[in-house]
């Protein structure tokens, strides 16, 4: 099955809906369905408010300031559904400008039909197209090898990992760190 969609920026007026789909894809985290895709518990389905409003003010800041976030949305052309995010913000650490990190998500009935890629695609060219962005990292449960295999067919390389990183529910999960050279011919 393809789906229809397109992928437009979010807007602040679009907040309270991201938020909406955010909380209802934490709401899978954990299930046997999908596993665990954030380190927090099964059944904590709420983006947390302090985070929500620095996502939020940070898609207000230029890129180069501390805090900043661009993110994008994947709409169902059918009802205007979203079907998935991705979202690149700054290193909360100085001298790390030129790198952002990675945050993204498909609801479940758009997985595995390329979207994924799409979303990781737009992000990257987004990126490239800044100047000042060299690298794009992120994090990934070891517990979720979907995702890892997204992000290598995306281009990105294991720079490390971290066995029994956190403990959720009784289960001891690692977690790997992936990056993406933009810069690289």
């Amino acid at each position: 099955m393809n789906i229809a969609y397109t992928v437009e920026a979010l807007s602040a007026d679009q907040f309270p809906e991201f938020i909406a789909y955010l909380n209802a894809h934490l709401a899978e985290n954990g299930s046997p369905e999908t596993g665990y895709f954030q380190p927090q518990p099964r059944g904590l389905a709420e983006f947390p408010p302090e985070r929500a409003a620095a996502f939020e003010r940070g898609l207000g800041l230029s890129v180069g300031e501390p805090g900043w976030r661009r993110a994008w949305l994947a709409r169902s052309q059918v009802d205007r559904a979203i079907l998935g995010h991705v979202d690149l913000r700054a290193q909360p650490m100085p001298f790390a400008e030129h790198r952002a990190l990675l945050g993204m998500g498909v609801h479940a009935s758009a997985r595995r039909q390329g979207l994924g890629q799409s979303l990781i695609a737009h992000a990257r060219d987004w990126a490239e197209a800044q100047g000042c962005l060299d690298w794009i990292e992120l994090q990934v449960l070891s517990s979720n090898p979907n995702a890892q295999r997204l992000y290598l067919r995306m281009g990105f390389v294991i720079c490390g990992e971290r066995a029994d990183r956190f403990r959720i529910d009784g289960q001891s999960l690692g977690d790997i760190s992936m990056s993406l050279n933009l810069r690289q011919a």
